[in-house]
């Protein structure tokens, strides 16, 4: 299945992409797409659905976040090896694990307004990872039955607040508009295996970023299995899992986000977003 929360920022609602690709209303089933309903079971109930008879969604709407607001957003860095050679740095032995604040989700097309002090915002593809049912110290065999899905997220990051002024990573990847996720939740049921998906960025109509998930440092059952050794991981937790090489900082020489510029980005079987870049 492919489920997407649509309407205007703030209202949106539950739909389901038919396979004829329209748009169609999941508001008589179920409340929202989050962490209070998204779990295995609420998925096994909405796979029975028609969905031809789900009211269909008229004109164009606009795409909001594939899941509603996590209790938790987690992000992975360096998992990749061309990305960790790019930023001159070793390999990670274990997950390095840092936090998105909620607050920064958007949607898949919605304008991202670059703060004021922001000097070196930069753009990054990922696979994101939705949790579906409680995981509490499992293990790597029990890792992916615990998916519900999977989205496009682009972990758009300000190098400056991260790298430049000390402390935690978290400070540089949460400011509003840096997670824009979607267009759509896909189920697991449809990603046998999520380490055989092609993701590329492109900036203004050049390729920046095309890689493979193949190239993980630690795959997504790992990643999972690992963070549920830190923390209950919960329905509607959201992992995005690393980028490829490409970024901004890695280039010579470095190119960071300024207004009027255009991204596009996509993972194989997820979607696309397009994200338009304005100065606050």
């Amino acid at each position: 299945m492919r489920l997407v929360r649509y309407g205007p920022a703030g209202h949106e609602r539950p739909g389901m992409i038919a396979p004829d690709g329209t748009l169609r209303d999941l508001s008589a089933v179920l409340d929202d797409i989050g962490p209070a309903t998204l779990t295995i079971e609420t998925l096994d109930r909405l796979r029975a659905i028609d969905p031809s008879t789900l009211p269909p969604v008229n004109g164009v709407a606009r795409l909001g976040p594939c899941i509603a607001r996590p209790a938790k957003f987690i992000g992975i860095g360096l998992n990749y090896r061309d990305h960790a050679a790019e930023s001159g740095m070793a390999l990670p032995t274990e997950p390095v694990v840092f936090q998105k604040a909620s607050s920064c989700i958007a949607g898949p097309d919605d304008d991202l307004m670059l703060p004021p002090e922001a000097v070196k915002t930069d753009w990054e593809v990922e696979l994101g990872v939705v949790i579906g049912q409680r995981l509490k110290r499992i293990d790597d065999a029990e890792a992916l039955a615990g998916v519900a899905g999977y989205c496009v997220v682009n972990d758009i990051s300000e190098r400056g607040f991260q790298l430049d002024r000390g402390g935690q990573w978290t400070k540089g990847k949460s400011a509003d508009g840096f997670g824009p996720v979607g267009p759509w939740l896909v189920t697991a049921d449809e990603i046998p295996d999520p380490q055989a998906l092609r993701l590329w960025l492109s900036l203004n109509d050049e390729r920046r970023q095309d890689g493979t998930t193949a190239d993980m440092v630690f795959g997504v059952a790992r990643i999972i299995a690992y963070l549920s050794q830190l923390m209950t991981l919960e329905p509607g937790d959201l992992i995005c899992t690393g980028t490829p090489a490409g970024v901004g900082m890695g280039a010579r020489p470095q190119r960071f986000l300024k207004a009027g510029d255009r991204m596009v980005l996509e993972v194989e079987r997820l979607g696309r977003q397009t994200i338009r870049v304005h100065q606050d």
